[in-house]
């Protein structure tokens, strides 16, 4: 068996087995296999370190869970606004909540919070038991003393299939252990369950591995009872988040044939079972504004929806009356200039929920720390959510370099590896891509210049030195590396030995591989210069070995006319002996040519590789979410020869730019520093895929 993460679905046995139709049967014992063969690989010599990487968005989001109560005349709302309460902490990341009991006025919350370093659920201020060696919860629901909700923890059967799943749990269960609805082999989203309780309904990927989309994800509603998971009724296709009016009422989001995001009503036969024909949807929101993630009312004929408007810059949840068509703003009356996100409503409609970011004048806290803990699968691998982009740790460990975001007046900055103190080394241009000198003391390289820019933009490699003296004053001398008219050169490693520089540079019309002096670049008397590789694709994002015997980088050769797929290479230093990496596949299978594998990195000892990869599909609906540029990026570490492969991040983010330092506490610093770090602005964008000028 050459991958962990994977087994084959094809088993023989005695008589017709079917693994789709008998998951309940085999699944536990199959999947418990495969993840105690995952969670122990090689024990022996299990991946160790630090691994310091950074998140689209997420540190700036600062979400809570608000809510406000809705009067029974909902044009009363726009005269006189009723108050917002602060449900949550105001200290991580709280979102996607639900009420529970029959008493609005209890406000009790069940709801996902991020502070243990991880998506946990929590029931008000309680941990609740769910799936503790998940590093991702979401969509929780509590109904008559039992938990529903969305976890992560099992691996899907094959690559390219998302690992989410439907499970529940008995919570005066002593045992404490989850049980799984989703059937084995299929991925489920967005639980919903219906107002007795009795059915629930799903946006389901389905058996079929993902497609590569994300701005719409395909999925179907799927509605079964809860006393019966494995007979699922397929009720209608192309839907997501959807959600019960009563027992027979079904409202869901889609992205209607005219581009808009709309609302759609099915309407349940009397009758539930699999055999009916499914009932044909209808459209409740009209073209011209952008409806998702709904939230319907039991006892009114109304359902809550997050908008987006033309001319509005910013997601409101506004309800809808379904009956009237007519729409109610909401929060666009308390406040006007935040995105609000995946409303909710108490049981008897009298309060309405949703999750924003929690301000300047809202309880809690208002820095960001230049570094956050976050769980990690594997014991003894320590991993450090960077708030800035291509960390780079120095070689002592006791400072971190990195691009505070990708403008264009980001520059570079350093920072204590505990977190406690931060300087700039220049600002004023964009620049990314940072490695650290392995030889002389505060030396750091980097590419100035627009990033995801053709082969003839004019991209440098620059050698920053820099001197500090005391606490407050940094004095950087900037040498550029490269000329600039030879194009695109960026993504600079350095040798063992401090005497070269691995990059990717366009100066051929093709971006591929060059070794560069570190010291004159390509200034250097009689050439600083050679080119390591050579052909009509891209070479990229490469990284030194700390041996100095082997570069890995990211390339499409294998298939140059698609710019999306990536795989690992290996090659000696100087071009010989070139390599494939297979990570979701054998060679020649069609899994591998799908790989998008990116920002590769060595592990101290050299054994294994660390990237971000697209093999494990996508986890959340993206809609949900703020803008992710791919949020199916996560984290994986496999061995030189592709055996041994780790997941290492579960979420609805895009986790990239990673860095690997053989330290661990004691050496890439004892203890985070907490109250010191950039200000919570709450700068995050809505998907850029959602525009509203069709």
């Amino acid at each position: 068996m050459r991958s962990y993460s994977y087994l084959p679905l094809k088993t023989k046995m005695k008589g017709r087995l079917d693994l789709e139709e008998s998951g309940q049967v085999l699944g536990v014992f199959f999947h418990q296999f495969v993840y105690y063969i995952i969670q122990n690989p090689y024990m022996d010599t299990a991946p160790k370190g630090t691994i310091v990487f950074a998140t689209i968005g997420r540190p700036h989001y600062g979400f809570d869970v608000f809510s406000t109560s809705l009067p029974l005349n909902l044009q009363e709302f726009s005269s006189s606004p009723p108050s917002e309460h602060q449900l949550t902490d105001g200290v991580s990341v709280n979102f996607n909540a639900q009420f529970i009991g029959p008493d609005d006025n209890l406000h009790r919350l069940v709801y996902v919070s991020e502070r243990t370093g991880s998506p946990r659920i929590y029931l008000d201020s309680s941990l609740l038991p769910s799936a503790p060696e998940s590093l991702f919860h979401d969509r929780p629901i509590v109904k008559d003393g039992r938990l529903f909700f969305i976890s992560a923890h099992e691996p899907s059967d094959k690559p390219f299939k998302s690992w989410s799943a439907l499970y529940t749990l008995q919570l005066d269960d002593a045992a404490k252990t989850p049980s799984r609805l989703t059937p084995y082999g299929c991925v489920d989203y967005s639980p919903s369950l219906s107002q007795s309780g009795d059915l629930v309904a799903v946006a389901s990927y389905g058996f079929r591995p993902w497609g590569g989309e994300f701005h719409h994800l395909q999925t179907d509603i799927v509605v079964f009872r809860r006393s019966d998971p494995r007979n699922r009724w397929l009720v209608c296709s192309q839907g997501g988040w959807p959600t019960w009016s009563g027992d027979s009422v079904i409202y869901f989001h889609r992205r209607a044939d005219d581009g808009w995001w709309s609302i759609f009503r099915l309407d349940l036969p009397s009758k539930f079972d699999n055999h009916s024909p499914p009932p044909a949807p209808r459209r409740v929101t009209p073209p011209g504004l952008h409806c998702f993630t709904p939230a319907a009312m039991h006892n009114r004929p109304q359902v809550a929806v997050a908008t987006r408007r033309k001319g509005d810059n910013f997601r409101h949840i506004e309800i809808l009356d379904v009956e009237s068509s007519k729409f109610y703003p909401v929060t666009k009356f308390l406040n006007p200039n935040i995105h609000h996100y995946n409303p909710f409503v108490s049981p008897n409609s009298g309060f309405l929920g949703y999750h924003r970011f929690r301000g300047e004048s809202g309880d809690g806290e208002s820095i960001i720390p230049h570094l956050n803990p976050v769980s990690s699968p594997i014991k003894g691998l320590r991993m450090l959510r960077l708030n800035g982009a291509f960390p780079s740790v120095s070689p002592a460990g006791d400072l971190i370099a990195f691009n505070p975001d990708l403008e264009s007046n980001s520059g570079v900055d350093i920072v204590k590896s505990d977190g406690s103190k931060r300087w700039t080394l220049f600002k004023g241009r964009t620049a990314f891509c940072n490695a650290w000198s392995p030889k002389e003391k505060n030396v750091v390289f980097t590419s100035i210049g627009p990033i995801f820019s053709s082969v003839k933009a004019t991209v440098q490699i620059a050698r920053i030195s820099f001197d500090l003296q005391g606490e407050d004053n940094l004095e950087a001398e900037i040498k550029i590396l490269t000329k600039e008219e030879m194009g695109n050169n960026a993504f600079p490693s350095c040798s063992p030995d401090g005497k070269s520089l691995v990059l990717r540079s366009g100066r051929s019309g093709h971006k591929n591989l060059y070794i560069l002096d570190a010291v004159e670049g390509e200034f250097k008397e009689n050439g600083g210069i050679r080119r390591l590789t050579e052909g009509p694709w891209i070479d990229t994002m490469p990284s030194w070995s700390p041996d100095g015997k082997l570069i890995a980088f990211s390339s499409n050769r294998h298939n140059p006319d698609n710019a999306e797929a990536f795989s690992i290479y290996l090659m000696s230093p100087d071009g010989s002996n070139t390599r494939r990496i297979y990570v979701a596949g054998a060679e020649g299978s069609e899994e591998v040519d799908r790989e998008r594998i990116n920002h590769v990195c060595f592990s101290a000892d050299g054994e294994w590789l660390l990237f971000t990869a697209n093999i494990g599909g996508v986890t959340a609906e993206p809609v949900s979410l703020p803008n992710q540029f791919q949020p199916y990026g996560d984290l994986y570490v496999t061995r030189l020869n592709g055996c041994g492969l780790r997941r290492l991040t579960w979420n609805g983010y895009e986790n990239g730019t990673p860095t690997w330092h053989p330290g661990y506490e004691r050496q890439l610093g004892s203890l985070l520093i907490n109250g010191v770090g950039d200000k919570l602005s709450g700068r995050f964008d809505e998907p850029l895929w959602i525009h509203c000028d069709f």
